[in-house]
């Protein structure tokens, strides 16, 4: 890939996204289908891949106050823009709430888990209203339109649309030295965009202060209980901001973020640590800019091979960059950041997703504290070697065992948390 298409590529992956993402993308799949049916559906059937099921169920859906997918669906439906892509509801407001509700209570919603497909990311819909009917399908990708079909016939149709992308396919083009190279060697005013995503989830991290959002994690590292705990050290501030913002956004604060690979809380994760420890370790402007394309490529380059959804928490690809970043802003060269890729596979590699929730804000401050310390230690020249567990000498080799553990090994694990997640009484 030249520098121009991993510009696009970044572009394309880290978005401004307002919600969890994956009950966003379906009320993006229901605006685009009531678009094309022309008026407000009376009944909404709606099918799910396991994975997209599994993180829409238990996630505060931004200004609502509710969680889950009904209020998502109804809302997709009534004031859902498709052209304002992950942030599809940013125009809610407290009468929609009101009549979404309605809907939802009126039972003209149906949710089902679509059986028999290899694709993860898949979202379905049907609409009908006075004979009519309108279907939608997003695959792939959460914003990616696959079909839309209307009273007046089919304008997008796409081949192959339940099944996978092949790894070798999209993994095409990047490995962590073209990473690395482009990070430490483009222009530095063609990357500084990134920047946005500094801003955005640094509000979102501050805003977690104003409230009581989610678990509080973020807030409750921040008291005098939790510094005097863990100190007021940057350690903490890491830990503190970087699940706030997580606190906020899990529990449905109407705030934008900037996602990374179709997630907000991958964002966070490549972001905060990120900008965190620039700040308070004096890096200059540059370093930081530089830093935040490495943690965000990098989370992009294992994300390829990984795929959108999987069994492996989100938190362990992006900690996994932001190590990246922070080795970066220690001093570190690109052997001793493959290094604290290393470490971070030899201690979070397997660790599973059971959905998106308020503890997920849990997860990315285990992922962070983990890239912290695989920064020190790699920092210092000390890694995981070879003869341990997922880990080779090859650090892109390395990255492919992590990522068939969590894309392949775990799809029976997959299956298992969904299983106990819908038949919780």
């Amino acid at each position: 890939m030249d520098n121009n298409e991993i510009i696009e590529l970044i572009k394309k992956e880290v978005v401004p996204a307002m919600g969890c993402t994956e009950p966003m993308a379906v009320a993006l799949c229901v605006s685009y289908a009531t678009q094309e049916l022309g008026t407000l559906p009376e009944r909404i059937e709606v099918w799910l891949s396991a994975n997209m099921l599994k993180n829409a169920m238990g996630v505060g859906i931004p200004g609502t106050g509710m969680t889950g997918l009904p209020i998502a669906i109804a809302l997709g439906a009534m004031i859902g823009k498709s052209c304002y892509g992950l942030e599809v509801l940013k125009d809610v407001n407290a009468d929609a709430v009101a009549a979404g509700r309605c809907y939802v209570e009126e039972k003209r919603i149906g949710v089902h888990l679509k059986d028999n497909i290899s694709e993860k990311l898949y979202i379905e819909v049907l609409c009908t209203a006075g004979g009519m009917n309108s279907k939608a399908i997003i695959s792939h990708d959460h914003t990616h339109l696959a079909w839309l079909e209307g009273p007046s016939g089919i304008k997008v149709q796409e081949e192959g649309i339940t099944e996978g992308i092949a790894e070798e396919e999209a993994a095409d083009g990047l490995t962590l030295r073209r990473v690395y190279d482009f990070a430490t060697t483009i222009p530095l005013e063609q990357i500084e965009f990134i920047n946005e995503a500094r801003r955005l989830n640094e509000k979102a991290a501050k805003l977690s202060l104003a409230g009581n959002y989610g678990h509080e994690l973020g807030k409750t590292l921040s008291r005098p209980l939790g510094k005097g705990i863990l100190g007021d050290s940057i350690f903490c501030h890491i830990l503190s901001a970087t699940s706030g913002a997580c606190d906020a956004r899990m529990a449905g604060a109407q705030i934008p973020v900037m996602s990374n690979s179709g997630s907000g809380n991958q964002g966070i994760a490549a972001t905060m640590p990120v900008v965190v420890f620039a700040e308070e370790n004096h890096n200059t402007e540059e370093e930081l800019t530089r830093a935040l394309i490495l943690s965000h490529l990098t989370a992009i380059y294992i994300k390829q091979s990984l795929g959108r959804l999987s069994a492996l928490c989100g938190c362990v690809v992006a900690s996994t960059g932001s190590s990246c970043g922070i080795t970066y802003l220690m001093g570190g060269n690109f052997d001793q950041i493959a290094s604290s890729i290393k470490n971070m596979v030899a201690n979070l590699a397997g660790m599973l997703c059971d959905g998106a929730k308020p503890s997920c804000a849990l997860k990315v401050s285990s992922g962070v504290s983990t890239a912290v310390l695989s920064a020190l230690l790699a920092i210092q020249n000390n890694t995981v070697s070879s003869a341990e567990g997922l880990v080779e000498d090859d650090v892109d080799k390395c990255i492919r065992n992590l990522t068939r553990v969590g894309s392949k090994g775990m799809d029976e694990t997959d299956r298992m948390v969904l299983d106990i997640m819908t038949h919780k009484e």
